[in-house]
């Protein structure tokens, strides 16, 4: 049984609308099929002629004398026809049986079971085919199968259409994106079907394809996979690992559609009201205020919205990230702005004082910060982030002991002693001095070492004197 979350309808039924899927099904829905000649040829057999004859004829009459006929005569005709314009027919008639009624699915199911016939099998095969329209609207059949009946898509067929879902996203000008998208909607309105999505890296791919320039419709499309997501408290408390809030909250502080803003902000309230750990809403809460999130927000609250949701998301997360501003602790800011990957010459950086009291704290959570600190320093392109993140190390470096040896096992300071070519002179300035900091440290510990073996000595010569 599907457990699909309950959301109002306009929010995606009227998507599909305008898509190029939906304006293809409009010219094919205007075509004629000359059944008799299949027949004739024995591609098909005379009951499924008679039965798609008469469902061509008076749709709604025929369907509901001969319900199971016309569920094994469609089966059939998808699985036995190969013709690209023929199954695109069938397909368009199938979908709008459908789309007129809700319940047709469970009738398919049931009408499926009861041949012992597979009614997932036809339509993924259809996946494979190199006609866009028979993928996609086959596609969007399986959704509907998926999340309108009583039956859960099986987990390895599952597993296999969220892939493709995925990759379909991902392939460069896809002209179906926002067929693909509403598939996607709708599958992650189900919760069983949230973790065999994040399991197929999913939330990875919907963040990367929001940090390039999509239309802001597809934008609207895939931050709504993301609120739903967000619905489940398990995957509200995980997200901000992917990154969503700064991606989000980049695109908050650029977009000009009401329905863009409407449904980050909903994420952002999700992110706070839904993980059942306070201190990951706490989290969530300072790294929207390490992201600007308050400044967006105090820009909003000058703006009249006809959405009333939009003003009581406004309130509700100025209020929660203004009371996390009071609450933070320099080492809270601190490790905020790390994780959120975003580094900059913020204060707490220079601060001597800081360092002192937190640089043994990089190490908590098997060296969390400090490991961030060096994937940055390998896979940053910009030249604050290499900057700040070369300081830091030769910070902790200073004021931690053993700094330098976590550092080695960590294979941190051969990145550092990469960048002392950068070809930009601060990189190459921070990394130089992250360097000296690292031998000075190593002179440091030679030189107590010297002084104490030069102690031993005198005590071994006072002694020996003392003897004679």
């Amino acid at each position: 049984m599907t457990t699909a979350l309950y959301l109002p309808e306009e929010n995606i039924d009227m998507i599909a609308a305008t898509s190029v899927l939906q304006q293809q099904a409009a010219d094919i829905r205007t075509k004629t099929i000359n059944w008799a000649s299949y027949m004739q040829s024995q591609m098909i057999s005379e009951e499924d002629y008679r039965a798609i004859s008469a469902l061509d004829k008076s749709r709604a009459a025929f369907l509901a004398q001969n319900s199971s006929q016309v569920v094994k005569t469609l089966l059939n005709l998808v699985s036995h026809l190969s013709k690209d314009s023929t199954i695109q027919y069938i397909l368009v008639l199938l979908d709008d049986l459908l789309q007129e009624d809700r319940s047709r699915v469970d009738l398919f199911h049931d009408t499926a079971g009861k041949l012992k016939q597979c009614i997932w099998g036809p339509f993924l095969n259809l996946l494979n085919r190199q006609d866009g329209f028979i993928v996609n609207m086959a596609s969007r059949i399986l959704a509907k199968f998926a999340c309108w009946g009583h039956e859960t898509m099986p987990k390895s067929d599952l597993n296999f259409y969220l892939q493709f879902l995925k990759d379909q996203l991902a392939s460069n000008n896809n002209e179906y994106i926002q067929s693909v998208a509403r598939c996607l909607q709708m599958m992650l309105r189900v919760d069983e079907y949230r973790f065999a999505f994040v399991g197929v890296d999913g939330i990875s791919t919907l963040i990367r394809i929001l940090s390039t320039r999509v239309n802001f419709q597809v934008q609207y499309q895939l931050i709504f996979c993301l609120w739903v997501l967000t619905f489940n408290p398990l995957l509200a408390a995980k997200m901000n690992k992917f990154s969503v809030i700064p991606i989000l909250a980049d695109i908050l502080s650029d977009c000009a559609k009401e329905k863009v803003t409407r449904i980050i902000l909903a994420v952002f309230r999700n992110l706070i009201e839904k993980p059942e750990d306070s201190s990951v809403a706490k989290d969530h809460c300072i790294a929207m205020v390490q992201c600007k999130v308050l400044k967006q927000l105090s820009i909003l609250e000058q703006r009249r919205f006809d959405d009333e949701d939009i003003t009581a998301d406004v309130e509700y997360l100025s209020e929660k990230l203004q009371n996390s501003v009071q609450d933070l602790s320099s080492f809270d800011e601190y490790a905020t702005e790390v994780r959120s990957g975003r580094l900059e010459w913020s204060p707490v950086h220079k601060s001597a004082k800081f360092w002192r009291e937190n640089a043994q704290r990089l190490n908590e959570k098997n060296y969390e910060l400090l490991r961030i600190l060096v994937h940055l320093l390998e896979t940053s392109k910009d030249a604050i982030i290499l900057s700040v993140a070369c300081f830091d190390i030769g910070e902790y470096v200073r004021h931690y002991p053993r700094g330098k040896h976590v550092l080695e096992q960590l294979g941190g300071k051969q990145i550092v002693m990469q960048h002392l070519g950068h070809e930009d002179p601060n990189v190459r300035y921070e990394a130089l001095l992250a360097v000296q900091k690292l031998m000075v440290h190593n002179w440091e510990y030679l030189g107590k070492q010297l002084e104490k073996e030069n102690e031993n000595q005198k005590q071994g010569a006072a002694v020996i004197t003392g003897k004679a």
